[in-house]
């Protein structure tokens, strides 16, 4: 635990607590994949007099898993537990930016017993991610990392009739009512804006306020200056994502917006060449802005001003992503409104990360996924393996019908 912990934070800059986090989920998703056994057994049933059928699975072959910077531990075992278990081999290709965990992963798995060749390691860049997916040898590719990728590995995959699912960014909405728990708003809103550095698909990129939440956004607000670059809020990946991440506040601020918490020019002690960006959170930012509709990828929250929850949800089904959505409120009635009525694959009431547990599957919806199905849960089993199905007769007495 604690030497995969350590290597999250040392290769991806992320906070001790939040990579540990991280490893715990990879051991809950193992421990899923050592279930579906349980889960796997062959559909029966006789379907006409003295004729049977079932069904049986298969695995699929050789699949490839392409996983990103963000989450160097988690994201590799969202695939390999379970694409292993149901009887597949496969070849991992991580983030140039991340090599240290899928390299002890694939060690620990050889010192565990792991046959040789079961579970492949390969690194590069664009290059190799173009090689995968031409390999004539490799049957299934999971993606994950950013839309614009998500797409040209979807259509470069299939265009070579191989099966792709690939997850790609998001522009996750949280709806806070104005009758939302101040306290577990706050509080759940900063954390989700800010946790990871704001560097995960699932993070709050804009909270839509709905009415006279003027208290609640003050709560946000005061626990965003809560955490503080370098002791519970980690680094950005890169000096590029810093730059990137920056350039999106400053452009929103010069279009009129306000800064309610400013995280730019970030300097941690010790720490002064790192690459740092403080909690931010933006006010009156409008749907025509930049930052309203593209993915930052860092701690920064926009707050977009709404005068009903209809026009709440227009705006988040505006978006051309689908990944995830949450709604702050104490009334049951709208937490279902809300929840029937966005477009996204994954909705919260009242949590800031609704990121399903095992055995409900991750995935979103729109232009946050492509392919069929999703990439953890009971739905992975069907992209890790192909049915065979099998009719049966052995009484030849039996009169001749449509089964014959």
């Amino acid at each position: 635990m604690e030497e995969l912990t350590n290597l999250v934070v040392e290769e991806c800059g992320k906070t001790y607590g939040e990579a540990k986090a991280e490893v715990l989920k990879s051991a809950e998703l193992t421990e899923f994949a050592c279930s579906m056994p349980q889960l796997l057994s062959a559909e029966f049933m006789e379907v006409s007099n003295g004729v049977e059928c079932k069904e049986e699975r298969y695995p699929v072959g050789v699949v490839a898993s392409i996983s990103p910077f963000n989450f160097p531990n988690m994201v590799p075992n969202w695939t390999l537990p379970n694409a292993l278990v149901l009887g597949n081999t496969m070849i991992l290709k991580p983030s140039e930016l991340v090599p240290l965990s899928a390299n002890r992963i694939a060690e620990l798995l050889t010192e565990a017993g792991l046959p040789k060749g079961v579970f492949n390691v390969v690194h590069g860049a664009r290059e190799t991610v173009e090689a995968i997916c031409d390999n004539p040898g490799i049957d299934a590719i999971s993606f994950v990392g950013s839309t614009k990728v998500a797409k040209i590995v979807y259509k470069r995959g299939t265009s070579n009739l191989k099966r792709v699912l690939a997850l790609g960014g998001a522009k996750n909405h949280l709806i806070v009512l104005p009758d939302a728990h101040v306290k577990m708003t706050g509080s759940n809103v900063a954390g989700s804006m800010s946790g990871c550095a704001g560097q995960r698909c699932m993070a709050a990129a804009s909270m839509l306020a709905v009415g006279d939440v003027e208290h609640i956004i003050d709560e946000v607000c005061n626990e965003a200056r809560k955490i503080i670059p370098g002791e519970n809020l980690g680094a950005i990946i890169s000096a590029e994502g810093k730059t990137r991440i920056e350039n999106y506040i400053t452009e929103a601020e010069n279009d009129g917006a306000k800064i309610l918490v400013d995280g730019r020019n970030a300097i941690v002690k010790g720490k002064e060449n790192g690459f740092y960006v403080g909690p931010t959170v933006i006010d009156f930012v409008t749907p025509d802005m930049r930052i309203a509709n593209e993915e930052v990828f860092g701690p920064v929250l926009s707050i977009l001003r709404v005068e009903n929850i209809d026009k709440a949800i227009e705006i988040e089904n505006s978006s051309k992503y689908g990944n995830a959505a949450a709604v702050f409120t104490q009334s049951g009635g709208a937490a279902t409104f809300v929840a029937k009525n966005v477009s996204a694959g994954m909705i919260g009431v009242n949590i800031g990360v609704p990121v399903p547990r095992e055995p409900f599957a991750f995935g979103g919806w729109n232009e946050s996924k492509f392919g069929v199905g999703d990439i953890t849960g009971r739905s992975s089993i069907e992209f890790w393996t192909k049915t065979k199905k099998i009719t049966t007769k052995w009484n030849p007495e039996s009169q001749v019908n449509w089964m014959s």
